[in-house]
């Protein structure tokens, strides 16, 4: 059977004619793009994280970071997502940030940051794309509210697993679940909620030229 019968055949079962196959060229632009997309997001993302090490309510930092983690994973997907979530703990435990759970517990430390981070990532990516077809403005809140969530939420199993009592001896007279929720957590969690959900519409607007440019080329 020659190849034009086999397309027609395929029309006619499926109501539908078969999608072109990217040639090697359209293959390697798209990868390139791919890459130089990721590179300027992962940068952002180093830049972001190092200016949230100084700011911070209570004794521990804000995260700046989740936007780019955001457009990334609505661009390139779980994988994107899940890299920038990574570099984004990388460079909390490369820039001292994480200094006071290293010198209890290292290898909890580097589990737990590594973790809340790239599950942060991964996460927003898929909750993205789950509802980008059906909303794109809706997918970013749920995105943007999605990473922050298991940033925190895994921060505490690790809190819990590897380092209860440093935090308990930390409390002092204050009962440990009150010390955690309102003074480690509870104000950093805030403010990394309401700048996801105040750049939503920015994010969507980002997403949209980025897709844009990258179809054009």
């Amino acid at each position: 059977m020659k190849m034009e019968e086999i397309k027609n055949e395929e029309v006619v079962k499926t109501g539908k004619a078969a999608a072109p196959a990217l040639s090697a060229r359209e293959k390697n632009r798209n990868y390139i793009s791919t890459i130089t997309g990721l590179g300027i997001l992962t940068a952002m993302v180093v830049v972001l994280q190092l200016l949230s090490s100084v700011i911070k309510f209570g004794p521990f930092s804000i995260t700046l970071a989740l936007t780019p983690i955001i457009v990334g994973g609505a661009l390139y997907g779980v994988f994107g997502g899940a890299w920038l979530g990574f570099v984004m703990g990388a460079t909390v435990l490369l820039s001292g940030d994480a200094t006071a759970f290293l010198t209890v517990n290292a290898a909890g430390t580097i589990l737990t940051v590594l973790l809340k981070s790239t599950s942060a990532g991964l996460n927003a990516a898929l909750r993205y794309r789950a509802l980008e077809k059906k909303n794109k403005y809706v997918a970013s809140v749920v995105a943007g509210i999605t990473a922050p969530i298991f940033n925190t939420g895994i921060f505490l199993i690790g809190t819990a697993l590897f380092f209860l009592d440093t935090i308990n001896s930390w409390a002092g007279q204050t009962p440990i679940g009150e010390y955690i929720v309102f003074g480690m957590i509870g104000a950093n969690f805030i403010v990394e909620l309401l700048v996801n959900l105040s750049l939503s519409i920015v994010t969507v607007t980002i997403i949209d030229h980025a897709k844009k440019i990258m179809k054009n080329r």
